[in-house]
């Protein structure tokens, strides 16, 4: 298949492909469209950005067109944050006008009785979290005995977040007779038991190498010391044009990484686990008008969220597992743009950025580090403001010469 006009699918859905200018699939959605409408199940493993959401949403709208209309809820989603819930529903949305299809978006943070309204009304599809999912099935608020299509949307991850109990209380709640859809960026071993289990006389499509960043993003590293990297950070932002997003491992640091940035007249958002759905979807929205250049970020955003155009993607803090670093990065360099990452490493985790390299079959260029000013600019842990006054940008973009960082054994004196 190389246009979506190739496929024989009803009036209303061609027309809003059109009218969304849907007219060349991707190579994941080429290869998991016909099966998928065929009724098979299909176990698709694709690098991000690469248009994995269309490619299951197209064959759940078809096939609910072709069924009796009812109040019962017919197609499942499930999705590892809200985020990527909220996402996968607006995107769904494009392909609806003027078929009477409805979504229902199921997770925490939001008002309970507005999903359950939603539902109440007929919505065909639910788009949901595993935990307030089971907390509907929990309290019986609602059925899944009719849902006959069910999707695991970045299916590692959500083992990863260990959601692992809920799918296997959610998968049992439906029909046996089900079509079952796995999409995720990685997927092989830490599902396989969910695949051998769950699916069946599946088709398997993988589209690149899944267990490696795309290729269009360049790879950085800076080896420098904790208390320069946010020195370092705003350098580089003050250095290059276009959006920026950047993890930490930790929400404290998420929040105390956006108060440097204000104070250095940098505008920034913040999305964590601990800021209301109506904060984050405001960062969000933020981010991606431009409102905001920067958006701090612990993974909660790794995995899932479209940004159109990001540019860099900064590792302020290193992951927790390789394959944690394919997600971060894949922010950048989506739907075949340039992109580039920077990660930004101690002398101690020498041995981390390697095992990356090793793990994921790729090369980190390391860089040397800009000369930058006494590192004072840290907010601490009490959360006492330190630095007298924010950081001069520089004039213009000629830079001052480079120096190579230097890194001391732990036990020498003089160790910055």
């Amino acid at each position: 298949m190389t246009h979506f006009s190739e496929l024989n699918l009803s009036a209303a859905l061609r027309k809003n492909l059109e009218t969304n200018n849907f007219v060349i699939p991707t190579p994941v959605q080429a290869q998991s469209i016909p099966p998928l409408l065929e009724g098979r199940d299909v176990v698709a493993t694709a690098q991000t950005g690469t248009g994995k959401t269309l490619a299951f949403a197209i064959p759940i709208i078809e096939a609910l067109l072709k069924v009796p209309r009812s109040k019962a809820v017919k197609a499942l989603i499930i999705s590892p944050t809200r985020e990527l819930a909220i996402q996968i529903e607006a995107a769904i949305s494009q392909l609806t006008p003027g078929t009477h299809i409805t979504c229902a978006v199921v997770v925490g943070g939001m008002s309970e009785d507005r999903q359950l309204r939603a539902i109440e009304k007929g919505a065909e599809i639910v788009i949901a979290t595993p935990g307030r999912l089971c907390d509907y099935l929990d309290r019986r608020l609602f059925s899944l005995s009719k849902a006959t299509m069910i999707v695991l949307d970045e299916a590692d991850r959500m083992l990863d977040m260990g959601f692992l109990p809920s799918l296997r209380t959610i998968l049992e709640a439906l029909p046996a007779k089900r079509q079952t859809m796995l999409f995720s960026a990685t997927i092989e071993t830490s599902v396989a038991h969910l695949v051998h289990q769950y699916v069946h006389d599946h088709v398997r499509i993988e589209i690149g190498a899944s267990t490696r960043p795309a290729e269009q993003v360049d790879l950085y590293c800076f080896e420098i010391e904790s208390r320069s990297k946010s020195d370092l950070l705003l350098h580089l932002i003050r250095k290059v044009e276009g959006s920026v997003l950047v993890f930490t491992s930790t929400r404290m640091g998420a929040d105390r990484l956006a108060a440097t940035l204000a104070r250095a007249n940098v505008e920034s958002s913040v999305i964590h686990g601990e800021r209301s759905q109506s904060e984050r979807n405001q960062a969000l929205q933020g981010f991606k008008d431009g409102s905001f250049r920067v958006l701090v970020a612990t993974d909660v955003a790794a995995r899932g969220i479209h940004v159109d155009a990001i540019a860099h993607v900064v590792n302020y803090d290193l992951p927790q597992v390789p394959e944690d670093f394919i997600h971060r990065v894949g922010r950048t360099g989506r739907a075949g743009a340039r992109g580039s990452s920077w990660t930004f490493a101690t002398p101690l985790e020498r041995s981390d950025i390697r095992g990356i390299e090793k793990m994921l079959n790729v090369k980190i260029e390391y860089q040397d580090v800009p000369s930058l000013p006494p590192p004072i600019g840290l907010i601490p842990e009490d959360g006492i403001i330190v630095r007298t006054a924010p950081v001069a940008a520089p004039k213009t973009l000629d830079l001052p010469p480079i120096r190579k960082v230097r890194s001391f054994s732990p036990g020498r004196r003089g160790r910055r």
